[in-house]
């Protein structure tokens, strides 16, 4: 990597973002809560997608104390649609070490950020330099786009050395001042014009001319990363069991995929309609199979990081509310409001309901 090619970006991309960065909600005020709620919720989602949610996510927690005393159903309810709930889960972990240990005011320092649970590398970074003007580079996808398509630079980006190879050479050149527009700079370049589906708008990008890429044309072959392993596929039965306006939802275990959270009953494997009504007969001796009856059924999938579910999907109607060990039968207008049900299952319940 050129440290002198890197060096040459840091005013013209300074003076680019200035006259071009996007209007964001969470660029209006740079306070390190209001930037670590936006920098976790922009974790594997589009920008779009976030802005409504953190508008009404700060609406509803507009300081750390609020965010720590949170109630967990109203969080994950707020949260629903936005997918990986870990994440709520530990910016609500990470906001009472905030307030036991830092008396409600942000860590200051790099380490004690990245020490916060569900805080890496890049979030600290992001923190650390646009809430306060640290030289602390925040590498992701978007910068390492940039970084290796601008030095022609063809290691795997998957690779953690050459991750923090690349953060600590941008470090280096941070300015003296602005340097949280430095790192938003990087982002915003990335994310708008250094794209990574199709080709990138070059002819409009502050750096083609330092561009190593640009200038060969090679563009498309950068950056260079390790193919994924396959997803893991299982298949998994899902049934949307209805009372008049109820449904019958569960809480999963507290471990796994969606651990904790609330779902639909579901089964691992693909059962028949006969293999269904036997398995709830079993569960709950007074089901009435006869007074109960198959509606829409659906095959949908849901994508996961590592994981893909197949869904084999039947809505039951039943003719009273029963009682199968752990599930609670709650109304359409709860399950709206109250209920934080995760996206694969809020998919089978609009799919079959709605």
């Amino acid at each position: 990597m050129q440290s002198h090619q890197l060096k040459q970006i840091v005013e013209p991309l300074l003076a680019w973002y200035h006259t071009n960065k996007r209007d964001l909600p969470w660029r209006k005020n740079n306070a390190p809560y209001r930037v670590w709620i936006s920098e976790i919720m922009l974790q594997q989602t589009r920008v779009e997608t976030v802005i409504p949610y953190y508008e009404r996510f700060m609406k509803h927690y507009p300081t750390i104390p609020s965010l720590a005393a949170s109630k967990d159903e109203v969080l994950l309810k707020l949260w629903e649609g936005l997918g990986y709930y870990s994440r709520a889960k530990n910016l609500k972990k990470a906001a009472q070490i905030i307030c036991s240990q830092y008396h409600g005011n942000f860590p200051e320092q790099y380490n004690d950020i990245l020490a916060l649970p569900g805080i890496g590398a890049y979030t600290a970074g992001a923190i650390s330099s646009i809430s306060f003007e640290q030289a602390k580079a925040a590498v992701d996808g978007n910068v390492l786009r940039v970084i290796t398509r601008l030095t022609g630079d063809n290691q795997d980006i998957t690779d953690i050395g050459f991750r923090r190879q690349i953060t600590t050479e941008l470090e280096k050149i941070y300015p003296a001042q602005k340097r949280g527009d430095f790192t938003q700079s990087l982002m915003e370049l990335g994310a708008v014009i250094c794209v990574p589906n199709g080709l990138p708008k070059c002819p409009t990008c502050p750096l083609s001319s330092l561009c190593s890429a640009y200038q060969s044309g090679t563009q498309l072959q950068y950056p260079v990363k390790k193919q994924k392993a396959a997803r893991k596929v299982e298949e998994i039965t899902v049934l949307v069991l209805q009372c008049q306006n109820k449904i019958a939802v569960r809480k999963r275990e507290k471990k796994g995929v969606l651990s904790g959270m609330w779902e639909l009953p579901n089964w691992n494997g693909f059962f028949t309609e006969k293999q269904v009504f036997e398995q709830l007969a079993g569960l709950q001796p007074q089901f009435d199979i006869h007074k109960s009856s198959i509606g829409q059924k659906e095959r949908l999938k849901h994508i996961f990081t590592h994981i893909e579910w197949h869904m084999e999907c039947m809505q039951i109607a039943c003719d009273k509310e029963y009682t199968f060990h752990d599930i609670i039968w709650v109304t359409t207008e709860e399950l709206a409001s109250e209920i934080a049900l995760p996206t694969a299952f809020r998919k089978v319940y609009k799919k079959l309901c709605q």
